[in-house]
């Protein structure tokens, strides 16, 4: 059997961290293998909203993961911002998919105008390029006028746009619910089985 495709996941310093690791930890537990590129915004979210404490250095920040998650050892490869060599910066080397989660509006406005000044960028840039699938999980609201046009140009361009607005028809009780409902629709979207939460339609189980 042949061994899946990475999938690439970036992260950036909009709130809503939890949306990110919820899905990271999805990913390595389905047994795919992430690229993970984690902006120093985003480092710094981490620390503010969650308990989860990440060293500074992308080596570091990988062998903390990988102990936290419990995943095989190389199936998670952390990557810095300015790590141009590294695979998700060109487009000979392959890649299942690449998803922003969460993602500011400076950093889709950065990929809406092919910028690519840090690894992210050039990765999202990459996967467009490519007509590989790429997912933005854009955390802000309200909307202004700029935010719209940069997602009315990059959803043309074929990129997914899956704002952070998570449901409440199933009646969640805990945020960790809403976290989940957010990554069902990513994961979903990537055509990754899960059972995260019922479908519209199935009764809860339990």
């Amino acid at each position: 059997m042949t061994a899946p495709r990475p999938i690439i996941l970036g992260m950036t310093g909009a709130s809503g961290a939890d949306y990110g690791l919820r899905l990271l930890h999805c990913l390595l537990e389905a047994g795919w293998p992430v690229q993970l590129l984690l902006s120093k915004a985003a480092q710094i979210v981490i620390h503010m909203e969650t308990d989860l404490r990440l060293p500074g250095r992308p080596r570091d920040i990988q062998h903390v993961l990988t102990e936290h998650y419990r995943c095989d050892p190389g199936q998670l490869r952390v990557y810095g911002q300015d790590e141009w060599t590294a695979p998700p910066a060109s487009g000979s080397a392959l890649a299942h998919a690449m998803v922003v989660c969460p993602c500011t509006t400076g950093a889709l406005a950065a990929i809406a105008n092919g910028n690519s000044d840090n690894l992210l960028e050039r990765a999202a840039d990459v996967t467009l390029k490519e007509r590989r699938h790429l997912i933005l999980v854009v955390r802000e609201t309200p909307f202004s006028t700029i935010h719209l046009e940069n997602m009315l140009r990059l959803a043309r361009a074929g990129a997914v746009i899956l704002p952070a607005n998570p449901g409440f028809y199933y009646r969640p009780t805990r945020a960790a619910e809403l976290v989940d409902f957010i990554v069902a629709r990513i994961l979903d979207q990537l055509d990754i089985p899960h059972a995260l939460l019922p479908r519209w339609g199935e009764q809860p189980s339990g």
